[in-house]
């Protein structure tokens, strides 16, 4: 079970969450079996959507995340309710690549440095929103700073972390999202910049076992803090097999019969949680007479 804080600083000024995914990217990397640049990856994007989408406003809002860059991994994809559970996936689960320069995982190389990333939301609405930026780095943080920063103009700083053990196991995985609100002073800017940069990594923070809480404060080190909510998330699918018919029915009468002329039985696998669902053909054509 992960864990969300949202908080505030009593001017009003900055608007904070933190989230620790560590259990969320467990289960990512257990479902999916996921290479260790693929959980790292997945993992960023899955403690970011979680953030975002725990600022979502009403109950049955969500956020998608799509990261699609030029490089090995192909689509990282990350899907949050406003409570902040999470699901995903990694177009190839599998992807490896060469370590880095300074000896670490490469994100920026196996996401690819040339690409978009999508973020659509579905606040209810006739139609979602849809924005995009181009990828600034890969590295996911960046990107998702980038692109409230070019979208949404909100000055903002994003932080994300996925360490893994020797033997390849999630070790801890979060992140943290500060916000400037529109009336933001200079002063106040100035004064979330400084500490920002006073800040150690987050990693190493997460390494010292430090609290949601302590990781806000030290960032926010020259306000007060609020805590405005606190919340459990973790990765969940909402899949079934009533959504797998529904969709299945979107396809239409001639697709389905079809489906069911060519074979015995159709497996359909959910892409966020692995879980596969058999139609008979029999079942594809009552199907098929809805």
């Amino acid at each position: 079970m992960g864990n969300l804080i949202r908080c505030i600083t009593s001017c009003g000024a900055v608007m904070a969450a933190a989230v620790d995914a560590t259990d969320i990217v467990k289960e990512a990397q257990k479902i999916h079996k996921l290479s260790p640049v693929a959980t790292v990856a997945l993992g960023r994007l899955l403690a970011g959507a979680s953030m975002m989408g725990n600022a979502l406003k009403n109950r049955d809002d969500s956020i998608t995340l799509r990261v699609a860059g030029d490089g090995p991994l192909g689509s990282v994809i990350a899907v949050s309710d406003s409570n902040g559970n999470v699901r995903g996936y990694v177009s190839n689960a599998a992807a490896k690549v060469p370590l880095n320069n300074k000896g670490q995982l490469d994100v920026a190389s196996a996401v690819g440095k040339e690409g978009m990333l999508y973020v659509l939301k579905d606040i209810g609405l006739k139609e979602p929103y849809n924005g995009s930026v181009p990828l600034f780095s890969g590295e996911i943080a960046e990107d998702i700073t980038a692109y409230y920063a070019i979208s949404e103009q909100i000055p903002t700083v994003c932080a994300l972390s996925v360490s893994l053990n020797n033997d390849g196991s999630v070790n801890r995985a979060g992140g943290y999202l500060i916000q400037m609100m529109p009336f933001a002073t200079e002063d106040e800017i100035k004064r979330l910049e400084d500490g920002v940069k006073e800040m150690s990594s987050l990693s190493s923070m997460f390494a010292l076992n430090m609290s949601l809480l302590d990781i806000v404060k030290k960032a926010l080190k020259y306000y007060e803090v609020e805590v405005l909510d606190e919340a459990s998330a973790e990765y969940l699918c909402n899949c079934s097999r009533a959504r797998v018919e529904k969709a299945l029915i979107s396809i239409g009468k001639e697709g389905l019969l079809e489906m069911a002329n060519s074979e015995e039985n159709t497996n359909i696998e959910c892409h966020f949680c692995d879980k596969t669902y058999n139609f008979s053909a029999a079942q594809l054509r009552k199907l098929a007479s809805k």
